[in-house]
């Protein structure tokens, strides 16, 4: 039999060249946008949103009531309470117009300034919205009992009408802003509009006004919740601070309390550093433009066999270079092993969620009236992953059912901790055990990172005479180009070459690895990944077989068709 030979399958060497060397350009064209990202996306936050948030936070939800140590706006539970609050800790917290020794402050311009640093803009906001009376219906037996209902809210329940003293703006409705994003609360969803007033720039004017509204009952039973607005400028840190307060007054009664801060560079362009990060911006919006070109390019070239490319899809995205993650061995293995797996992947995450969704509406319709982590479906799905990274209330679930309680966690453990994420896991283990066996017989990337950038160290050091050539690969190289040139004339082709020269290297390593004159005589067992080798082997073997006799076959009738 012929001396076996190896060649590139289907891709001309010059073209392979080319080949890498685009793609390293256009590695290093993704790392340039990377960091370029990087800059962009860290220089937009500064390190001082997180203080001025904790210290307007700690001024207006954890100042207590002057005389009652625990009522503070998050302790807030009744009307009186939230009055008590208004009065004191929230007008305290809005006008500073002394200093600490009670000396008058500097020139305030018509101004408030909180913690002395802070521009108080503008004049805060309070706005309420209510929900008509007979909004729901109460049932005959009680009828006698009480005759007013009032329903959550709703857009379509939602009290339009004058009451009070039917005067200012506070006591009468105003029209939303179409443009205005609306509230999730913890009820509900809040539109812009409803009955508003703002607070005078005077603290003396603003404290009688809100005895004047909780005298005439400004918050009434329809009252479903209090919006308080206002925003503050430091410009020692160039950062605006928009904060509301939001009351809620459910129909159950009682109120919750929620809040936001957020701190928000509005003026960029200050410092150097703001100049730098617009540059960046710049960068970023060309790399988008060339990107997206780049894509329309190919999906015009390909049409629809490009959306087969799972690559295509993340560089349609921009998330990250997952693109060159080829380039390592481990990082290919990872990838192999998921685009293996993914058929499997989806059928068992179908099973997992039917399974993980089943228990959360258990959790829900048992524990839902009694346990804050189940109060709602959301809340249920959220817990229950919870509970599988460890973190368990188990104790508020027995108490809420002594036997359902243990029956359903017991269960949940048992089938979605240890039968379904082991299936999950024998998955992945198992098609990672048959990626590593194709490693191992040579089936891996062309191109790896690692051996391009050692390559390039090496040429490096040689040119600057700090290491000397390696003179045997080269001879290796020119004998392996000889013996390709003389399979040529002798009338193989590329594919022929390729195939020979690669069960050859095959053959050599296989026999180095079990017909080695050192292996002991005692019984040694075959592992799952050599089983994968011997046989991938002999599955190969049988193709080479079964090309020959196809020659031998055709020499045959050449020779019996001489003889006749």
């Amino acid at each position: 039999m012929r001396e076996s030979f190896w060649w590139r399958r289907g891709t001309p060497k010059h073209k392979l060249h080319y080949r890498k060397e685009v793609e390293i350009q256009e590695l290093l064209l993704y790392f340039i946008f990377l960091i370029n990202l990087c800059i962009l996306t860290f220089g937009m936050v500064n390190p001082h949103m997180y203080y001025l948030n904790k210290v307007m936070s700690s001024l207006f939800l954890d100042t207590s009531v002057p005389g009652d140590e625990r009522t503070n706006f998050k302790s807030i539970r009744s009307i009186t309470d939230f009055w008590k609050f208004m009065e004191g800790p929230l007008l305290e917290g809005l006008y500073w117009d002394s200093w600490y020794n009670n000396k008058k402050l500097y020139n305030l311009n018509n101004s408030s300034r909180i913690y002395y640093e802070n521009i108080l803009l503008g004049v805060p906001r309070v706005r309420q919205l209510k929900v008509r009376n007979n909004t729901c219906k109460v049932y005959s037996s009680f009828k006698s009992l009480m005759s007013e209902c009032y329903d959550r809210y709703t857009p379509a329940s939602e009290d339009l009408s004058e009451f009070g003293l039917k005067q200012d703006t506070e006591w009468k409705y105003s029209t939303p802003s179409a443009n205005y994003p609306w509230h999730w609360g913890f009820f509900g969803v809040y539109r812009n509009g409803g009955y508003i007033f703002t607070l005078s720039r005077s603290k003396s004017e603003t404290k009688s006004k809100f005895i004047n509204l909780r005298l005439h009952s400004w918050i009434t039973r329809g009252t479903r919740v209090v919006f308080i607005d206002f925003s503050l400028y430091n410009a020692n840190v160039n950062l605006f601070c928009i904060i509301r307060l939001v009351a809620e007054f459910p129909a159950t009664g009682g109120i919750l309390t929620s809040w936001q801060f957020y701190s928000v560079k509005l003026l960029r362009y200050v410092s150097f550093y703001d100049y730098f990060i617009a540059s960046c911006e710049i960068t970023f919006c060309i790399f988008l433009i060339v990107f997206t070109t780049q894509e329309a390019k190919k999906m015009k070239e390909f049409k629809s066999a490009y959306f087969k490319s799972i690559w295509n899809w993340l560089e349609l995205l921009l998330l990250v270079i997952l693109k060159f993650i080829n380039f390592n061995r481990t990082m290919s293995q990872l990838s192999s092993t998921l685009s293996r797996c993914i058929k499997d992947i989806v059928g068992f995450t179908i099973m997992f969620f039917i399974i993980f969704f089943a228990y959360a509406q258990l959790g829900f319709l048992v524990f839902g009236s009694q346990v804050d982590d189940f109060s709602t479906f959301q809340n249920s799905i959220f817990a229950q992953f919870r509970i599988v990274l460890g973190d368990v209330n188990f104790a508020g679930i027995q108490q809420a059912n002594r036997i359902l309680g243990p029956i359903y966690f017991i269960t949940f453990i048992f089938f979605v901790f240890f039968v379904l994420l082991n299936m999950f896991l024998a998955i992945i283990n198992n098609t990672y055990s048959e990626v590593k066996a194709d490693y191992s017989i040579g089936r891996r990337p062309d191109f790896e990172l690692g051996k391009v950038i050692t390559k390039s160290f090496n040429n490096a050091l040689e040119k600057l005479k700090l290491k000397k050539p390696q003179e045997d690969e080269d001879k290796k190289s020119m004998k392996s180009r000889d013996l390709v040139e003389e399979a040529q004339r002798e009338g193989f082709d590329e594919t022929e070459i390729q195939r020979s020269e690669q069960m050859k290297k095959w053959k050599e390593r296989l026999e180095k690895k079990y017909y080695s004159i050192e292996i002991q005589d005692d019984y040694q067992p075959v592992t799952q990944q050599e089983f994968q080798e011997l046989f991938l082997y002999a599955v190969e073997l049988e193709k080479e077989l079964h090309y020959v006799s196809l020659k031998l076959n055709r020499v045959m009738k050449k020779i019996s068709a001489l003889q006749y």
